[in-house]
């Protein structure tokens, strides 16, 4: 697996809300998880994804530099290679991009749909990957596809109903 993490440190002067979402940041949790969407969707285990995990004031930077969007969101994806999901005979291989996740805002949603940050997180993890592959939700269509397959590989991986979807 190519998974690359690059986790900013949240700092000594952070609340304690904010450290603790951090805290919840499970590397080994959402690479598994990675394998696991990977597999699902006929991705080769050589395909290579990179997961930033950073604060709220750079979260909102990047939303204003790349969306136009004052604020801080949950999370943004950065498709590199354009790929789309392989068969079982021709896997998809490649660079699949960049996900970024903010612990703070990802904290603040799963307290609100009534799960953990972890949890959270694996959502949005992902939901990242499936816009890596060319998924969206502009269309209530797109939007049952996507979350429909974003459901199946979570409560595939997890073993149990998939976490509530954040709609914002």
């Amino acid at each position: 697996m190519n998974i690359e993490f690059d986790i900013e440190d949240a700092g000594r002067d952070a609340s304690e809300t904010v450290r603790q979402s951090f805290a919840e940041v499970d590397t080994d949790v959402l690479e598994r998880l990675v394998t696991h969407a990977f597999a699902h969707l006929n991705v080769s285990a050589e395909t290579e994804l990179s997961i930033s995990v950073v604060g709220e004031s750079e979260m909102e930077r990047i939303h204003l530099e790349w969306m136009d969007l004052p604020g801080p969101t949950d999370v943004m994806s950065f498709p590199m290679d354009e790929l789309t999901p392989g068969t079982p005979d021709r896997l998809a291989t490649g660079v699949l991009g960049d996900i970024v996740l903010c612990p703070p805002v990802a904290s603040a949603q799963g307290k609100e749909a009534g799960h953990s940050t972890l949890d959270e997180l694996c959502l949005l993890t992902t939901h990242g990957i499936l816009h890596c592959l060319g998924y969206d939700h502009a269309t209530k269509e797109e939007e049952a596809e996507m979350f429909g397959i974003q459901r199946t590989i979570l409560e595939d991986f997890l073993g149990r109903p998939a976490p509530v979807e954040t709609r914002h």
